[in-house]
């Protein structure tokens, strides 16, 4: 049987190579090259896409004896990613780009490219198991929590589920960087990317100014009641949430409620002010392949550094989902992806829709 392995230059995709091969797969390697970023970053950046990671991913192939392609799958990236961030950004929300990359460029350019070559199954080198459960996949979280890589893997429909093999999923950092130096691979100490590849150094406003070319105006910062405090540099520069960067001198400490693309201003309030029990996911995928017809008792996480809290969760007439924790929680942000399980396995995920 013949297996595509997505192979980004990391320690995780290649050990995951590794033991597919060692499972009796025949592989092929590929790096999915998706953006112009820079060509290095030895400096110390946890960037991706780069031509280190190229020849890191190339190195490991070749040491394996794996038949290695980089695939050129940079157009509609701009379209389906960049764009689409940029666009959260102007309309106040806060949006999670390496989801969208995983589910509308990753995932569906590997499955389109292994049927071209003949592979049965995708591999990737994510923290998460698949588990056959009756007639059913089920997504599963790692057993090392502090790497557990499933919120973002949520929009895997049963189908791609059936096909996808995730070899490291039951291993922790520490195990997997040893195989990877005992095999000898060139990125058995490479640091893990985790900046966005097309703001390696973290200025959102910045990137999104050079993309547009557009300048994003002035406007109030204010509080609930409407008084103004000063002046913001733009919507594009402030989530909610945020308390670092807003230059404000008041009597209590005070951080971003929300972002009103109407009006152009910035609401302001108290840390207390940032709890809420609800919100609404759109665009929402049941990953078990079961969508419940009552309200459901489980558990959701909103973000990814996030841990999943107890909740209930009904389907909506439109194909929504609205969440209600038990406890109200912090800076539910619209534009980040809220996942729902029932223990470790995900049951589904969606968007966070404004309030």
């Amino acid at each position: 049987m013949k297996a595509l392995i997505a192979m980004s230059g990391g320690v995780d995709s290649s050990v995951a190579a590794y033991l597919t091969q060692k499972a009796g797969y025949e592989c092929i390697g590929c790096t999915m090259k998706l953006y112009d970023g820079p060509e290095t970053v030895r400096d110390g950046s946890h960037t991706c896409c780069t031509l280190d990671d190229v020849e890191d991913a190339r190195s490991v192939a070749q040491k394996l004896g794996m038949n290695y392609y980089v695939f050129n799958f940079k157009d509609g990236f701009r379209e389906k990613i960049i764009d689409k961030f940029v666009c959260a950004y102007e309309n106040g929300l806060t949006p999670n780009p390496c989801i969208d990359c995983n589910r509308y460029m990753k995932f569906d350019k590997l499955f389109e490219r292994a049927e071209i070559l003949g592979c049965e199954k995708i591999v990737t080198g994510h923290y998460a198991r698949i588990v056959k459960k009756g007639n059913r996949f089920a997504l599963l979280k790692a057993p090392d929590e502090s790497k557990d890589q499933s919120y973002v893997l949520y929009s895997l429909s049963q189908e791609r589920l059936a096909k996808v093999l995730l070899p490291i999923g039951d291993l922790t950092k520490a195990e997997t960087r040893k195989i990877a130096q005992e095999n000898g691979f060139i990125n058995s100490q490479k640091p893990d990317s985790q900046d966005i590849c097309f703001v390696p150094d973290g200025d959102y406003a910045g990137v999104i100014r050079s993309l547009t070319g557009k300048e994003y105006p002035e406007g109030d910062f204010v509080l609930k009641s409407g008084e103004v405090l000063g002046r913001h540099r733009g919507i594009i520069r402030y989530t909610r949430g945020q308390r670092r960067g807003l230059g404000i001198a008041y009597s209590e400490p005070l951080y971003v409620l929300r972002v009103e693309k109407e009006t152009n201003r910035v609401v302001l309030g108290s840390n207390s002010d940032l709890f809420s029990r609800k919100l609404v996911a759109g665009d929402f995928i049941w990953t078990c392949g079961i969508i419940p017809e009552k309200p459901i008792a489980c558990k959701a996480k909103i973000r990814y550094k996030h841990k999943e809290q107890p909740c209930k969760a009904q389907v909506l007439p439109d194909g929504s989902v609205e969440v209600e924790f038990d406890e109200p929680q912090r800076a539910i942000t619209p534009g980040q992806a809220c996942v729902l399980y029932d223990g470790d396995e995900v049951l589904g995920g969606g968007t966070i829709l404004p309030d």
